[in-house]
């Protein structure tokens, strides 16, 4: 086998510049750290559902649990392969890496699909936060016009460069997060613990249960797709990761412990926006207004950082040869241009799709991706082990297996619950992929477009002969 992976980011992990190559300024510590927030949570706006679903201590419990099987090892696996492969293409050079340029392709699709029916969420749930202020925006023109306007307005923010949205992510971060953290203060006082154990195994919702889970706590190797415009990520790629990690569980679970422990708990209140009423019988109604803007706000933040995550790994596959060469186009502000149309598009194309469909389809094609990105980390574990990896998790590869082995069962049983609808649609869309891709090879071979591989990048073909990089291994602060 060729090694892939036989290769030295020295451009990348060594330089200490803080610009690019297209002199853009590189992303710093803090606008990453909320650049992943936002990939990830953007706050515990729709946690609801779990409280409704099975209860308090589920709810919490869930989140805790989940933290640990799923997004730990999630977050481990992205900084280290990150850091192995700091460039634009994130998952898919993994996945091209370890299982060949196909199954890389089909990682970019899935993900890339995934990624931009769920920015087809936002600006829904964003007019659904206002309509009870513009009852017009309910449904109909206006409500058509309003999404077209919100996501033109929010693509030209994204147009206008990462710098800019790492920074609004931030600003978003603290707005989102600073009345969670007023309402937890106001209500020690209301607090019973007995609340907390309420618990009634004979009814609960196991699948509206495990999809709010899964999807409030997914998208960790998002940012992946942004390594190549991070200022030195071999270190602060794993840091902002954990930093990360931290600021979402305990924007989950602060919000849940005191909530549920202040109010008494009517499971079937618990649902999307529950948190502002709660608001309301605590603090009055300056909190609740507080907390309604902070959750539309924040599904601009969610949407401004999906769509930078899913326009750069266009642009990344481009760099690798993997899409046509005008992907690799960047604009005068070195955003890829493109690829953030192309995800604009597809968000206006996708947006009539319900709030069940879209997190129900999503998850299954993440889920398709996820287990690609299983399979190349333990490949590369076993092929390559000595090839450097400026973050190394420290298991061996037992270890690493034994690791994901419970997310990989959460993948099987959230593809197992999904309905025969949601399971067709996303089948056929994989299928798509697998045709999609040997058609561009064959459009490539009769010089129909135009494809390359950036000169600024490594060959990630070179021959196994090659002696390995010299590892600098950075330690996971937690």
């Amino acid at each position: 086998m060729e090694d892939r992976v036989g290769v030295k980011y020295e451009s990348v992990n060594e330089s200490k510049e803080r610009k690019g190559g297209h002199g853009i300024p590189k992303v710093s510590m803090v606008p990453l750290v909320f650049l992943i927030f936002y990939e990830v949570s953007g706050g515990p706006f729709g946690i609801e559902d779990s409280v409704k679903a099975a209860g308090p201590l589920l709810a919490i419990v869930g989140f805790l649990l989940f933290a640990v099987i799923w997004s730990i090892p999630e977050a481990l696996i992205t900084a280290e392969m990150g850091t192995m492969f700091p460039e634009n293409g994130g998952y898919v050079v993994w996945v091209s890496s370890a299982l060949g340029p196909f199954w890389g392709f089909q990682q970019g699709w899935a993900k890339w699909l995934s990624g931009v029916i769920d920015n087809a969420l936002y600006p829904v749930l964003f007019l659904d936060y206002v309509k009870s202020s513009v009852p017009a925006l309910g449904g109909g023109l206006p409500r058509t016009f309003a999404v077209l306007i919100l996501t033109v307005a929010l693509t030209y923010m994204n147009y206008r460069g990462l710098t800019i949205v790492g920074w609004v992510a931030v600003f978003l971060g603290v707005f989102s997060l600073l009345p969670f953290f007023v309402m937890g203060l106001i209500a020690i006082p209301h607090i019973e613990p007995s609340r907390w154990f309420e618990m009634d195994l004979d009814n609960v919702n196991w699948g509206l249960y495990l999809n709010t889970l899964f999807w409030n706590l997914n998208y960790w190797d998002s940012i992946s797709t942004l390594a190549g415009e991070v200022e030195n990520p071999k270190r602060t790629l794993p840091r902002a990761l954990s930093y990360a990690l931290v600021l979402v569980v305990g924007g989950y679970l602060y919000p849940l412990i005191t909530c549920t422990a202040a109010v008494p708990v009517v499971r079937e209140s618990w649902t999307d926006g529950y948190f502002s009423d709660i608001a309301k019988i605590l603090g009055g109604f300056w909190l609740h207004s507080w907390i309604q803007a902070a959750a539309a706000l924040s599904n601009m933040g969610n949407f401004v950082t999906e769509m930078s995550s899913d326009s750069y790994q266009l642009l990344g596959m481009a760099e690798r040869g993997m899409l046509p060469e005008f992907f690799a186009k960047r604009s005068r502000y070195g955003t890829p241009l493109i690829g953030i149309l192309f995800s604009a598009f597809g968000v206006v194309l996708l947006s009539w799709m319900s709030f069940q469909e879209i997190i129900a389809a999503e998850n299954y094609l993440y889920c398709f991706g996820m287990i690609l990105e299983f399979i190349a980390f333990i490949k590369l574990r076993m092929t390559h082990p000595s090839t450097s990896r400026p973050f190394r998790i420290p298991l061996g590869t037992v270890g690493s297996v034994l690791m994901i082995i419970p997310p990989t069962i959460l993948i099987v049983v959230v593809m197992v619950l999904a309905s025969f609808k949601v399971m067709a649609v996303s089948v056929l869309a994989v299928l798509v992929g697998f045709a999609l891709q040997p058609a561009l090879v064959y459009m490539e071979k009769k010089r129909w477009l135009r494809f390359s591989v950036s000169e600024d990048l490594p060959d990630l073909l070179e021959s196994s002969a090659a002696p390995p990089a010299e590892d600098d291994t950075t330690p996971l602060v937690v």
